[in-house]
């Protein structure tokens, strides 16, 4: 049973279902800047596929792209083409002023939005780098007007995970968005779905559809293929423990969690998503018992943020029970939020990968 210490334990674990940390709104912009994991993702790091030419192009064109943003001005009222030639005459440009990764998982995406934040030649105060969820949690934060204000003196919006789960969402994003662009704020977002379809499978997409033909307008989506790096030539995820193991590593392993999975996802309802980062405060490793399939939707949804959290902070995961390829049911898989769900799957296994060390302790 999680929190039972193991024979020979010298460590106490912590327990996430017992942190529910406050995180003031200023934290929230503060921490608007790549993660951990992403802090030292340079262009000249990435390495392209060879097999993958849409990789290398992505690399050229994102480098321009920053560039191009480094000798725009920022609340200029929109007066530089970020593609393309400049207009003879100093009009807000009709094309996109943005650029939009579309691939699948792990090709590298959320690398080379990292690069291009660290490439634009701006101070890091006037650049902001955040998930969707965390872009959406700082709305609800400062509250709409506020975030405008905000962003607005920025040179760069950078949105990785881009999805639309909701209509309001939709509506949302699309105005704020809109009203970055008239400030002169250049934007480049990620995901697996094109701009035009967001939504598709979730909500009523046609009853929105201005809304997203809107947000698709602001950018110009720029396709990366390419195999899932984080399983390219690695060895498959170790399998899962048995409790009695993942007890022990949690209390050999200073700074680790020990947490019973039906537990913590009772605890991730209680919790707001934007606070799971703060949650992983400080976590060296995540200790988990008796894992098991996520029942519904609105639980599953919110396992893939706290799966994004810990990958994005390069926080190990030992665990024991089901595999985390059996986390979602065969429906969760083929339905309108599929693709966040292998995502989950590839970062957890990943993170499952880097916990080997500590299991060979």
């Amino acid at each position: 049973m999680a929190g039972q210490p193991a024979e020979g334990a010298g460590t106490a674990p912590v327990a996430l279902t017992e942190r529910a940390p406050q995180v003031p709104a200023d934290r929230l912009v503060a921490e608007m800047v790549p993660p951990p994991r992403f802090q030292s993702a340079r262009f000249e790091t990435y390495i392209p596929d060879p097999n993958q030419p849409s990789q290398a192009a992505a690399v050229q064109t994102l480098s321009d792209f920053a560039a191009g943003i480094g000798g725009a001005t920022a609340a200029s009222g929109g007066k530089r083409r970020w593609f393309g030639r400049s207009p003879k005459k100093a009009a807000a440009p009709s094309g996109p002023r943005g650029v939009y990764l579309d691939g699948g998982y792990g090709v590298g995406k959320t690398h080379l939005l990292a690069s291009l934040w660290h490439a634009t030649p701006a101070d890091p105060a006037r650049k902001a780098f955040g998930t969707f969820v965390e872009l959406t949690n700082l709305v609800g934060a400062l509250g709409f007007q506020q975030t405008v204000q905000t962003l607005s003196g920025h040179r760069l919006l950078c949105i990785d995970e881009f999805e639309l789960d909701d209509p309001g969402d939709t509506v949302l994003v699309s105005s704020l968005l809109s009203r970055l662009v008239e400030a002169g704020v250049a934007l480049a977002a990620t995901s697996n779905t094109l701009p035009g379809k967001l939504g598709e499978g979730r909500f009523a997409a046609a009853d929105f559809l201005r809304e997203i033909q809107g947000l698709s307008a602001h950018f110009r989506p720029l396709r990366i293929d390419g195999e899932d790096y984080r399983h390219r030539g690695l060895p498959e995820a170790p399998p899962p423990f048995d409790d009695a193991t993942v007890t022990r590593v949690a209390h050999r392993t200073p700074g680790a969690s020990l947490d019973d999975f039906p537990a913590l996802l009772e605890h991730l309802s209680k919790v707001h998503p934007s606070r799971y980062g703060a949650m992983c405060d400080d976590i060296t490793a995540v200790c988990l018992t008796d894992v098991q399939a996520v029942p519904d939707q609105s639980t599953a949804l919110r396992l893939v943020v706290l799966a994004d959290r810990l990958y994005d902070r390069e926080v190990p995961v030992v665990a024991a029970g089901k595999p985390f390829d059996a986390l979602f049911s065969d429906d969760m898989l083929k339905g309108g939020y599929r693709k966040k769900y292998f995502r989950a799957i590839s970062r957890l296994t990943a993170l499952a990968r880097d916990a080997k060390p500590l299991t060979e302790a």
